[in-house]
């Protein structure tokens, strides 16, 4: 699989399926994605909580917003 990016719209399908209780190789399956990559996802937006399905809550607001503190803390590379 080519490396991507994964943007804030699918990480928003993420949390939608995740909360369908779809498996996780369902979900990467269908976003393109590698199994390690969607349950690297996962854990960056793990709230705490335990959802409906008794898995841990992903919001996806919250993985977006560590992704972004990252990227600004990693600052410019020289090229």
């Amino acid at each position: 699989m080519r490396y991507k990016y994964i943007t804030y719209h699918d990480r928003q399908q993420i949390s939608t399926r995740y909360l369908n209780d779809e498996r996780v190789a369902d979900i990467a399956a269908a976003l393109g994605l590698t199994l390690a990559t969607v349950y690297r996802e996962l854990k960056r937006g793990e709230t705490g909580a335990l959802d409906h399905n008794q898995r841990m809550e992903y919001d996806p607001d919250i993985a977006q917003r560590r992704v972004q503190e990252n990227l600004k803390r990693r600052g410019k590379t020289s090229k």
